[in-house]
């Protein structure tokens, strides 16, 4: 059982670094994100959403839904966590005579 996982393992570690020879290198300026995604955002973001900042009209119209998930992902954490922590009021039961 131990070899069968150590086979396993390797197998996925080699699968993991041969699909990233592929990859431009880090901060790579001829990377596809900086020659084609990178300038339509940056040309086009007024035109397109009516925002003055780029990092916005991304974040907001061009990723809304994406946006939205996370956001909602976020949330239902914070008031998961809220929930949990939440100081229990103790209930008296009141005689009713």
């Amino acid at each position: 059982m131990k070899f069968l996982s150590l086979i396993t393992v390797l197998l996925v570690g080699v699968a993991l670094v041969y699909g990233t020879l592929g990859m431009p290198r880090w901060g790579d300026p001829n990377s596809p994100a900086a020659t084609h995604v990178s300038p339509y955002y940056l040309e086009h973001s007024m035109h397109d959403t009516a925002t003055p900042n780029v990092v916005t009209s991304v974040l907001a119209d061009y990723r809304g839904y994406d946006t939205l998930g996370e956001t909602s992902v976020i949330f239902t954490a914070g008031m998961s966590c809220i929930l949990l922590l939440r100081k229990r009021r103790k209930h008296k039961e009141e005689d009713h005579v």
